[in-house]
């Protein structure tokens, strides 16, 4: 796979860079290439990176990388602290702003693609969910299961079922929720949605897509990886911490080792069935990453990437 056909960069060319990718795909690390090369400021674009805590679990960029360019909006929110796409979206506006007040190329990277749709796309006006409506519909998730719930949530709104990833169960919850709090469709709401914060045509994007065979290999050596640097020490504090949002506990290969650390499991269980969640969730980014961000050229490689972001040989 090749980057599509896309207009050859100008020198000059200070637009935003969008690079959305599979976990494991490379990702951080051509946006810190992008950043040296292009004085530019990295911005997170992933749900899991943002918190404090997560940082070899989630592949947050090393100390090291962050000292040779600006990286904003990782680790700074608690883990006790929910964090929604409304309040990314609010704050990578404002380092979109001040980066390029300050001359730079600001660089949007991560693998949460609703962010980026929101970015481009604009994001739905939908008011909080109460307490309440939140643990309402989350008991119901867990009498139910999964599958049945999304069944539950077709039969009272199947316009937004038909959109959704139904194996994600935030996205199912969320829909839920929407409905429970306004009475109306999640779909119906996120049609009313205002113009978006950066429009496509104003970025330049690019989407990884690697081969899925190197992609998953990857991800296997880079968990085995991430056990050497010190992950089984970050499940360790996560047991400790007191009321963790339950978005913080989504960090991939979280709940084995943890399982490990309490006997449920042993540490080569953990490793296997982590790499494996890690494997089927990056498959279900690829899916989604086909059906959503179609229009975006796409890359085997962050060399590829590199080189049609850039214009560089």
């Amino acid at each position: 796979m090749s980057a599509s056909a896309a207009p050859s960069p100008s020198p000059d060319d200070r637009r935003p860079i969008l690079i959305c990718g599979p976990t494991a795909s490379g990702k951080s690390g051509l946006a810190l290439a992008l950043a040296e090369r292009l004085n530019g400021v990295v911005v997170n674009a992933d749900a899991l990176q943002v918190y404090d805590g997560w940082r070899v679990l989630t592949a947050r960029p090393p100390a090291g990388d962050e000292a040779r360019a600006p990286h904003r909006l990782y680790g700074h929110v608690p883990p006790s602290e929910p964090y929604s796409t409304g309040r990314w979206l609010a704050e990578a506006g404002d380092e979109i702003a001040a980066a390029r007040a300050s001359g730079r190329v600001p660089i949007l990277v991560g693998g949460t693609g609703l962010y980026f749709t929101a970015l481009t796309e604009g994001l739905a006006d939908i008011p909080p969910t109460p307490p309440a409506i939140r643990a309402a519909a989350e008991a119901e998730l867990a009498r139910l299961g999964l599958p049945a719930f999304a069944e539950a949530l077709r039969a009272r709104d199947p316009e937004t079922h038909a959109r959704l990833d139904l194996a994600n169960p935030r996205r199912v919850l969320r829909a839920w929720e929407a409905l429970e709090t306004t009475g109306r469709p999640l779909a119906r709401l996120q049609a009313e949605t205002p113009p978006p914060v950066l429009a496509l045509t104003d970025a330049r994007a690019i989407r990884l897509m690697p081969e899925r065979e190197t992609l998953y290999a990857g991800i296997d050596a880079r968990f085995a990886a991430m056990l050497e640097e010190g992950a089984l020490d970050e499940a360790r504090a996560a047991m400790d911490w007191e009321a963790p949002a339950s978005t913080a506990m989504q960090a991939l290969g979280a709940a084995e080792l943890i399982a490990h650390l309490r006997g449920e499991m042993s540490l080569d269980e953990a490793r296997e069935l982590a790499a494996r969640a890690t494997r089927r969730y990056a498959k279900r980014q690829l899916s989604w990453a086909r059906n959503r961000l179609g229009a975006w050229p796409a890359a085997a490689t962050p060399a590829e990437a590199f080189r049609a972001l850039t214009g560089e040989a």
